[in-house]
This record gives C-alpha cells, sequence and structure tokens, in this order.
C-alpha cells in the first residue's frame, strides 16, 4: 500500500461502495504514480477517514474505485501543537514538514521579534497556505488519516494567553532543564494538550522567554549542542513520542 491520497469531500462509507477520486489527486495518481486498474491505494478525508480501495477505473481526471476496507483512525492523544516561529529561507517549512512525518497535530505560525520573515497582509494569507499545503504533501508521504491543520499567524501575547489552557514547552538554550526532564513530570504525563515553541534563527528575544514563563510555559533546552530552527521542534516531537510510548 505504497500511495495515500486525499480526498476532502470523502464522507462515512462501507466495504462494497463505489467511490470517485477526481482532480489533482486523479491525475497525480494516474499520471504520476501510473495507478493501473486492479492495482489497491489507500484514500484519506484528512479527518481520521482510512479507506483501502482496489481501482476499477483509471482516467485522466478521475479514477473509479471500489472500497475493500473502512478504518476509522482516532486522532492520537495527547494533541501536540507546534509553534514555528517564522524564519527566513526554506528552514521554518523544513520544520514543518518534518514535524508532520513525526505525528504533530497542529502548526501554528508565530510572528516572534526576531523573525528575518514578515507575515502581514495578503503575505500571511498566501503563507499560510503554503504551509498547509506543505503539511497536506508531508501528510500523504508518511500515510496519515489526520492531516495537521495550519492555524493564522499567532502573536506573542496571544501564546502567552494560550498558556493557560495548553501545556507550553519553549524550546531555548537558556533552559535549565532539560526537555526529558520536564517531560516526565506528573502535570505534563497527564496533559491533554501540548505546545511546543521554537524561536526563529535568532532566539527568542528575552522579553518573550519572560513573558511565557511568566504565563506558566516551561522553558526547556535540548542538550548542549545549538540546533537550528527547523530541526529544534522535530527533535523534541521525537522525544515526546518516545516519553508517550507512541514509538
Amino acid at each position: 500500500m505504497a500511495h495515500l491520497y486525499i480526498a476532502d469531500d470523502l464522507a462515512s462509507t462501507s466495504v462494497g461502495a463505489s467511490i470517485a477520486l477526481r482532480g489533482q489527486e486523479a491525475r497525480h495518481a494516474a499520471g504520476v504514480s501510473r495507478l493501473r486498474v486492479g492495482e489497491s491505494i489507500l484514500i484519506t478525508n484528512g479527518r481520521g477517514l482510512s479507506l483501502e480501495c482496489v481501482a476499477t477505473s483509471v482516467a485522466k481526471d478521475t479514477v473509479e474505485l471500489v472500497v475493500e476496507s473502512v478504518t476509522e483512525v482516532a486522532l492520537q492523544q495527547p494533541v501536540i501543537t507546534l509553534v514555528q516561529a517564522l524564519a527566513k529561507g526554506d528552514r521554518d517549512e523544513r520544520a514543518i514538514e518534518m514535524a508532520t512525518e513525526l505525528g504533530v497535530s497542529a502548526v501554528i505560525p508565530w510572528q516572534a521579534a526576531r523573525s528575518v520573515s514578515r507575515w502581514e497582509g495578503e503575505k500571511a494569507v498566501k503563507g499560510r497556505d503554503r504551509w498547509q499545503a506543505i503539511v497536506r504533501e508531508a501528510s500523504k508521504q508518511s500515510v496519515r488519516a489526520w492531516i495537521p491543520q495550519v492555524a493564522p499567524v499567532a502573536s506573542t501575547s496571544q501564546l502567552v494567553a494560550a498558556c493557560a489552557t495548553e501545556l507550553t514547552l519553549v524550546l531555548d538554550t537558556s533552559g535549565t532543564k532539560s526537555l526529558s526532564d520536564v517531560a516526565t513530570m506528573t502535570s505534563v504525563s497527564q496533559a491533554q494538550a501540548f505546545r511546543i515553541i521554537v524561536g526563529p534563527e535568532g532566539g527568542l528575544a528575552p522579553e518573550e522567554i519572560a513573558a511565557l514563563a511568566g504565563a506558566g510555559a516551561h522553558i526547556v533546552g535540548l542538550g548542549s549542542n545549538i540546533l537550528r530552527t527547523s530541526t529544534a521542534g522535530p527533535s523534541a516531537l521525537a522525544v515526546l513520542n518516545e516519553l508517550l510510548t507512541r514509538w
């Protein structure tokens, strides 16, 4: 089952039902993957529904399929959100791509004080759309039934306010505790939702750290080496996956 395709409007169905894959996904299946009649693929709506299907007809813009199995995949708990600061080049995009492959539940772009990239007006809309497309493709590559949603770009004040409802881990070299130490605390192990906050290339500004820590966030380190903004979030997710026994 090498390929996953996304049908956003797909609703619950049953074994033996006929469904159709259309548009860009169908063109990719027919023209790029060269799907043939009789071959099997996976279809998801990105919201937990996963179907194993067999192709009965393959055309340029439409692939007809018969459902062979239906699986409802539960959203992994606790929910883990990556708050990724905007960064220059494609480092922030690489971060969210890897985080998606590692199982992040949601992504929030953050306009940090030291972010070189600025999302304002139409650029904010285009930036969010691009991140959602990256997350979508990464979900297909990693064969995920749940596609993380990318929220609108957040301000520091919004992140501070969210500390009251979600356990927040801020990755920064100033942290006096390691991520593994903090993540094994009772309050963390019982949390229903996490937020991992990653700063831009220049790191978090002192006032950002103070505001987040004052709101209850944990400031944690990831060892003695300095990680790039593109690798810090995925590294933290790997640690949490192990501690939460997802791996």
